[in-house]
């Protein structure tokens, strides 16, 4: 990402400790980036509805509204992404954040410099995403395999003729392993893909995507035909 596209990009950081926030929105700033901050779930929606941010850092234990509440309720209008920010305590809260539609986490305490890696790469990403969706126009969007049909123009998927309700980081993972059938891809290369992480990430968030989508497109998601996993190795998509 170009300093020219980080000065524009809008960053939102929602978190409750004063500290905390002070230290994300100095060093976030610092980046270039322009910053703007809600102490609560209640006003975490009013500013991401009047300043349409870019991404969204957001605390899972927040007043008045939780961090999942509010991502819940942002991602049934929008597929801003959403890095969760957690306690290393809260893995069963991790995963429903994943699964309700934020793209990632970093267990508190976390480093800033990681911190800024992780925003930097999906900023990245999602420029990129957006790139190829204006180079790729109406059928040549579209993404066949056996049963499945994939719109990347309008962002939606049919199985068997049927819409299939995916959140935004489930629906880039599926597209890039459908694209690249029969290909074996490691986690850290997918983490790299998708979520656009050269180097930071935890290769946990790709397990809990996969175990997700096959709950979704699998007949039987405890013995999957087409999500198949290669123990020791990684994860590849099968016709």
């Amino acid at each position: 990402m170009t300093d020219e596209s980080r000065k524009k990009a809008r960053v939102l950081v929602v978190e409750d400790d004063q500290t905390l926030s002070g230290v994300l929105k100095y060093n976030l700033s610092k980046e270039g980036y322009a910053v703007f901050s809600a102490a609560d779930g209640a006003h975490a929606l009013e500013v991401a509805k009047s300043e349409k941010p870019d991404i969204i850092l957001l605390d899972l234990m927040l007043p008045k509204l939780d961090g999942l509440e509010v991502c819940r309720i942002l991602r049934k209008e929008s597929s801003v992404p959403i890095l969760m920010l957690t306690a290393k305590s809260d893995e069963v809260d991790r995963v429903v954040g994943l699964e309700i539609g934020a793209d990632d986490y970093v267990s508190k305490p976390f480093g800033v410099r990681e911190l800024m890696a992780r925003v930097r790469a999906m900023l990245r990403r999602r420029q990129i995403l957006e790139q190829d969706s204006m180079n790729t126009q109406a059928g040549a969007a579209l993404i066949k395999a056996d049963l499945l049909k994939i719109d990347e123009t309008r962002h939606t998927i049919l199985l068997k003729g049927k819409p299939v309700d995916l959140t935004p980081k489930e629906f880039d993972l599926l597209a890039f392993l459908v694209k690249h059938t029969d290909q074996v891809f490691k986690r850290e290369q997918l983490l790299d893909k998708v979520w656009g992480y050269d180097h930071a990430g935890d290769t946990r968030t790709v397990d809990v995507h996969i175990s997700w989508l096959r709950q979704k497109i699998e007949d039987d998601p405890q013995h999957p035909q087409h999500l198949i996993t290669l123990r020791g190795v990684g994860y590849k998509f099968e016709e």
